[in-house]
């Protein structure tokens, strides 16, 4: 990494560690951690587990059977969310929507409607979002969603502020999102078997604790 892609990690993380500061003494701010990724229904993670000496844990790689016809993996928006400081919402959760297809900037947008209605019953005024540089997390479509977005609350006096932050490019440490995508798909694994795509949805809406919700889709 040269010393000029250095300097703009830091000023990146820099602007991260600013917000999540402000957070910390604001109770209606709330800090959201987005990311999306793809739950496979063939290939296993990687894991370590403890088992008996002579009955060894082993993931049994599947092979795709020619008549499924359900996808070979579901994708997912997920928002890590917590207000610092706020007692009734200082615990870190995760908000999940599977999508229809994959992720697409008419669908980010539609993840955002949904996380800020959700902050605004909660009575929070700002979502912190903190998020790469996906292409559907750039795109003219989505900055200007955001923009307009922010002039309507400021307009009609109520609903969540987005101010966004753009993490570095190849920088997944600074997502701690990333490490519940790692512990999610390990704790969901089948270890000798192939799930169908609504029990795999299952496995993964009950150990993130969350409620089942229509898939994001674009209108047809």
């Amino acid at each position: 990494m040269d010393q000029q892609s250095r300097s703009r990690v830091r000023e990146k993380k820099r602007a991260r560690d600013r917000l999540l500061s402000f957070a910390q003494s604001h109770p209606d701010c709330a800090v959201g951690f987005q990311d999306e990724t793809w739950w496979s229904r063939y290939e296993t993670p990687s894991l370590h587990a403890w088992t008996e000496a002579d009955q060894p844990l082993r993931l049994v790689e599947q092979s795709i059977p020619k008549k499924d016809a359900e996808p070979k993996a579901l994708a997912c928006y997920g928002l890590l969310i917590s207000c610092p400081a706020d007692p009734q919402f200082s615990d870190e959760r995760v908000w999940l929507r599977f999508v229809k297809g994959r992720p697409v900037s008419p669908l980010t947008i539609q993840f955002l409607q949904w996380s800020c209605a959700k902050l605004e019953a909660a009575g929070k005024k700002a979502l912190f979002l903190i998020w790469d540089n996906a292409p559907w997390h750039i795109s003219h479509q989505v900055r200007d969603w955001i923009r307009e977005h922010n002039r309507q609350v400021r307009r009609e006096g109520h609903g969540v502020r987005i101010v966004a932050c753009y993490l570095p490019v190849k920088s997944p440490w600074l997502n701690p999102i990333e490490v519940h995508w790692l512990h999610g798909k390990r704790h969901v694994a089948e270890p000798d078997g192939v799930l169908s795509a609504d029990e795999l949805a299952a496995r993964i809406r009950t150990y993130f604790r969350c409620a089942q919700e229509p898939e994001l889709a674009i209108p047809e």
